[in-house]
């Protein structure tokens, strides 16, 4: 992946699909695996179906055999198993039980979308396919030396289809960035699809751009209110910039927008994360 691509954006995306894979992991068939470390030959098809050798592949990666998951993985994706490949890529991406190779990841993602690009958005493997098209967009956006180089507009198609089709929220966030300079409108629009599935950063760049967008306190507010709800449920070092933005555009605003902004987000998150509020809430420990 490229290094530059927040970890947020790749944790926003990956907890949805990385739950289901460990779910897959942990629900297959115990024969599969038995907790010790695989044969080192390859897996044919004598001794596994490809979604019997993703499942033993998930078990194996989170019981800490990675080298043994390597193998499980690879042949399951190589027949046709979306998923796996989408967890190869991952891996090879982020170092993660192999030596980091972002060229590889590339490959992989490049094989879901050219294999599956076209599968129903409401499909088991639908997240899956829809993670890889944001992934391929970012390396295409970035570029990998002297591998792939950028291709911006190559970039915007793939994290279109990925936010229209799939209606994927990191792919929207990352067309608002893209857009966010020189078409404002455009940008706004995406944000804000982004931001109504939950999506932190989204909510803070949806807050930033109608902040500037506003020409009356009660618009501005309004753009500090998504500031507001982005810099409550941001937690983590890799959010610091959510709460500079929100402290830097806090700072500058009058008290009338201050208070209109924390009523609104106060009404968005009992609404929509009460959990946020009862945390706020709890005497310190």
């Amino acid at each position: 992946m490229p290094k530059n691509s927040t970890k947020l954006q790749r944790m926003g995306r990956a907890g949805t699909v990385l739950g289901a894979l460990i779910l897959i992991g942990l629900t297959g068939p115990v024969a599969a695996f038995d907790g010790q470390p695989a044969p080192a030959r390859a897996i044919g098809p004598n001794d596994l179906s490809p979604s019997e050798a993703l499942r033993a592949g998930a078990r194996q990666y989170y019981s800490g055999d990675k080298a043994a998951a390597l193998g499980s993985l690879q042949y399951a994706a190589e027949n046709g198993q979306p998923m796996a490949a989408w967890k190869l890529g991952e891996m090879y991406a982020s170092g993660d039980g192999v030596k980091e190779d972002d060229l590889k990841a590339f490959e992989y993602y490049s094989q879901i979308v050219r294999e599956h690009g076209e599968d129903r958005p409401d499909a088991p493997d639908a997240p899956f396919v829809s993670s890889a098209f944001v992934a391929l967009g970012s390396y295409y956006l970035n570029g990998i030396d002297g591998a792939v180089p950028k291709n911006e507009s190559r970039a915007r198609q793939i994290f279109t289809h990925a936010a229209s089709y799939f209606g994927d929220a990191d792919a929207q966030y990352e067309l608002g960035r893209m857009y966010q300079e020189n078409n404002s409108r455009m940008a706004v629009r995406w944000y804000n699809l982004a931001a109504l599935k939950g999506h932190v950063g989204a909510q803070a760049r949806l807050g930033e751009t109608l902040y500037a967008l506003g020409t009356s306190d009660k618009k501005k507010a309004r753009g500090l209110m998504w500031m507001t709800v982005a810099r409550e449920q941001a937690k983590g070092t890799d959010t610091s910039w959510i709460h500079s933005m929100h402290e830097q555009y806090f700072a500058v605003s009058p008290e009338p927008v201050r208070q209109m902004a924390r009523s609104m987000a106060d009404g968005w998150l009992k609404q929509n994360r009460p959990d946020v509020l009862t945390a706020q809430q709890l005497p310190a420990q």
